[in-house]
């Protein structure tokens, strides 16, 4: 069996690791320096290259990282040559790709989340948030590499969120139109459905660190930490989910000629009321994956294919009780301007935790920064406590040039 996994980050590189440890032939596009160590590594990034690589390799499934080839239609492409490619199709992927898409969809169909208005005027946002009690949220509507978010403390502030988002449009047509909403409050939570477009299953819980500081403070990022599972999961929670959130939103695709395929990653922040939806992404959410796939006992290839050939329902889907945590190193500066091309010492010395590369290169035999976030270090163990202990104590043998990290991942966690 020959598997192909799109994409260059640490999530990648997860996908990556436990597909080569099943023993399958793996290559990755475009992958990264420690990437590269697990599968071999092309140079495709367009959706033509991508598929020219396949059709030339004769792979046999292609798994999709980053949400930005599926808004492109990758999986439709593909399918349309015969291939089996996991992920969800152009029109699927709107969920993700569209968040205005995504609040009108859950406010048509009952999906409890926070209370919003919609624009695609800058000055009458500016009017709705001169009225508004604060915190709010406002959010870009599309693609923002997980940035396109902010929790705004007071009305300058919104209108400065307002006008980079609108004005100087620093994502692009992404904040063409944005989405202001209600601050909620309580425990977040990530948690990952697999379906077939018949049956869904729940992965692992898990729970991420977007804030760029200690203590949650600062502007978010792609994610700078996670647990796996979540502590506040439990069996009624996933009850509730199923119930108040799948089970009205599968059916509301469906009426819209729209069969969801792949994986489906919920955002939600677990509130008084029960659980309400922050965000849906339509692939696997980083650095979430990476916690999790250490915990996965099952095949994750052979899952993947029961969802891409729809038999899902006949698959078990096997866990570890441990716990796992990931924290990520990134380049100082990082969400903001950053350096890069610093050489990654101290990879050999690991010995008690697994790297998964994200922002890597290999240069004349030395691996270096490429990126923000550049490395995720992850261990598992009986307790969160022994897990991050293993972590932290092997991060302090790696080093390169303005390293940072959180040091307060899986902290007061038991």
């Amino acid at each position: 069996m020959k598997a192909l996994v799109i994409g260059s980050g640490g999530r990648e590189h997860a996908l990556v690791w436990k597909l080569h440890q099943e023993g399958y032939e793996v290559f990755c596009a475009p992958g990264n320096g420690g990437i590269c160590q697990d599968a071999t590594c092309y140079e495709a990034k367009s959706v033509d290259e991508l598929l020219q690589l396949a059709l030339k390799e004769k792979i046999d499934l292609t798994v999709v990282g980053p949400e930005a080839y599926l808004a492109q239609g990758v999986v439709d492409v593909f399918e349309s040559h015969g291939l089996k490619i996991f992920g969800p199709n152009r029109k699927a992927s709107q969920l993700e790709c569209s968040k205005v898409y995504a609040k009108l969809l859950m406010d048509e169909c009952g999906i409890p989340t926070a209370r919003f208005r919609l624009f695609d005027d800058p000055v009458q946002a500016e009017k709705y948030v001169e009225r508004c009690e604060f915190p709010i949220v406002i959010k870009a509507d599309g693609l923002a590499q997980g940035k396109g978010s902010y929790v705004v403390m007071s009305r300058e502030e919104a209108f400065n969120v307002i006008d980079s988002l609108m004005r100087k449009k620093i994502f692009g047509e992404s904040g063409e139109r944005i989405v202001v909403e209600e601050f909620l409050r309580g425990k977040e939570m990530s948690m990952m459905v697999l379906t077939d477009g018949k049956t869904y299953v729940p992965m692992m819980s898990a729970m991420d660190y977007k804030k760029i500081y200690d203590g949650d403070r600062g502007p978010n990022t792609g994610g700078m930490g996670s647990i796996a599972p979540a502590p506040h999961y439990s069996e009624n929670l996933w009850r509730s989910v199923r119930e108040e959130i799948l089970d009205k939103l599968f059916p509301a695709l469906e009426k819209r000629n729209v069969i969801y395929k792949g994986v489906l990653y919920l955002g939600l922040m677990i509130t008084q009321d029960g659980p309400k939806v922050l965000e849906f992404n339509c692939r696997f959410g980083d650095p979430e994956t990476q916690s999790i796939l250490l915990l996965l006992e099952s095949d994750l290839l052979e899952m993947l294919q029961a969802v891409v050939e729809g038999e899902l329902e006949r698959r078990k889907i096997l866990w570890s009780k441990e716990k796992a945590v990931c924290v990520v190193l990134v380049s100082g500066g990082y969400p903001e301007s950053y350096k890069t091309g610093f050489e990654i010492f101290g990879l050999n010395k690991v010995k008690d935790a697994i790297v998964f590369h994200a922002g890597t290169k290999k240069v004349d035999g030395k691996i270096v920064t490429s990126g923000g976030r550049v490395l995720n270090v992850c261990a598992k163990a009986d307790t969160y406590a022994k897990a991050r202990r293993r972590v932290y104590e092997e991060i302090e043998k790696i080093h390169f040039e303005n390293m940072y990290y959180r040091k307060d991942i899986g902290l007061f966690i038991s």
